[in-house]
């Protein structure tokens, strides 16, 4: 019998796979009610009879996707746990071995889709008093200082990092393709096209550039002085690493540490996780010089041909500060198209570079940018999707 023609049950089964369907929806995942009624229907037709059937129905139909794999299970634990009913609905078979495992990363985000008091559906006013302040928080959010921030901003601004995406700024090779508005003449495809007229040229084919965008090297400081802004640094290059495939990036304090692969995971928890599992000196010190000095030698040439742009993230407040550090400044100057330098502390109307670190590294940089909050970003954004100002070595600040 087709599943769609079978009545579903009724009483806590059903309230429960509604209310986890929720659940999961608010977590991230897209469930919709046809995915619920599909649930219902197919508890009924296998007549579920223990923990484990329940678990391996419910997430084949609510997993569409491998990621969502581990944020579905770590939900059916949190969910069902906590369920009044759950020992008398079904027994105590256990989950299956992948149910078992140590809760992801991203169960951060289930835990607090689980944590909501109530749906809009339940609290359609205070929803909407939630949304008429909507707008004037967001225009708040948008200047806020990130370290002002608290937990509750902190996660709406990662929500908005996570759906900015980045132009593509594109950059001509010596590479050409068949193009009908080409200026340089394609005397191959030209020539065996007119074989086709008796030998006489009838159509000239034309050639134009390949343009591929530009290459992004983000070297981000995660000494003790940036904690309050590295996390919400990481998901900025998390989501311009999502939408192009041309980043890298490194991660240094006291030692310079590769994490490009870590944060291509299509799932941000779960790629901040790995990162800051592959880093051994978190919120530690800083050794800049030393850490570029490792860059210039291991990974320059690697990654940063073809008109790279390297965006240098940091506070420069380096322990020392000597000639060694604007040697590996400009040798990073040279080898890159465009260095641009992001500081947290030109959130300071009154900020000067009086460190000795900073005074090293300005001259060697074509941008100095602000970076502290949602409008730095963008406007940083604007700045990579546009060309390259006609004077470098500029002092840029941003009334953000």
């Amino acid at each position: 019998m087709p599943i769609n023609h079978l009545a579903p049950p009724t009483g806590h089964m059903a309230d429960n796979v509604v209310g986890f369907a929720r659940a999961l929806r608010a977590a991230g995942l897209p469930v919709g009610p046809g995915s619920v009624i599909d649930a219902l229907n197919a508890l009924q037709l296998i007549e579920v009879g223990s923990r484990a059937d329940f678990y391996a129905t419910l997430e084949a139909i609510f997993v569409k996707r491998h990621e969502h794999a581990l944020i579905f299970a770590q939900a059916f634990d949190l969910f069902f746990r906590a369920a009044e009913e759950w020992k008398s609905m079904l027994d105590s078979v256990p989950l299956p071995d992948h149910a078992k495992k140590k809760p992801p990363p991203a169960s951060r985000r289930v835990q607090e889709a689980l944590s909501q008091p109530a749906s809009r559906e339940e609290r359609p006013q205070e929803q909407a008093q939630e949304l008429k302040l909507s707008v004037s928080d967001r225009e708040i959010l948008q200047k806020k200082d990130f370290a002002q921030m608290s937990a509750a901003e902190i996660a709406e601004v990662t929500r908005a990092i996570a759906k900015m995406r980045l132009p593509q700024a594109e950059l001509e090779t010596r590479r050409y393709r068949p193009d009908a508005r080409g200026l340089r003449p394609d005397m191959r495809r030209t020539i065996r096209n007119s074989l086709r007229t008796g030998g006489e040229i009838v159509d000239i084919r034309k050639l134009g550039r390949i343009d591929k965008p530009a290459p992004i090297v983000a070297l981000l400081d995660i000494s003790g002085s940036m904690s309050e802004y590295t996390r919400l640094f990481l998901h900025f290059l998390h989501a311009i690493t999502d939408a192009r495939k041309r980043v890298s990036v490194f991660l240094f304090g006291t030692r310079l540490t590769n994490v490009t692969r870590a944060l291509r995971q299509r799932d941000p928890d779960e790629a901040l996780a790995s990162c800051s599992s592959s880093v051994e000196d978190w919120a530690g010190g800083t050794r800049i010089a030393t850490s570029l000095h490792t860059f210039n030698k291991l990974w320059a040439r690697r990654v940063l041909g073809q008109g790279a742009i390297v965006l240098l993230i940091s506070d420069g407040l380096e322990r020392e500060a000597d000639a060694k550090l604007a040697f590996e400044m400009d040798r990073l100057h040279r080898s890159c198209r465009r260095l641009i330098w992001l500081n947290p502390l030109l959130r300071y109307s009154a900020f000067e570079p009086k460190a000795q670190g900073i005074k090293m590294m300005l001259p060697h940089v074509d941008e100095f940018r602000p970076v502290h909050n949602l409008s730095s970003i963008k406007g940083l954004i604007e700045a990579l999707s546009a060309p390259p100002p006609p004077h470098h070595r500029s002092l840029i600040r941003s009334v953000a």
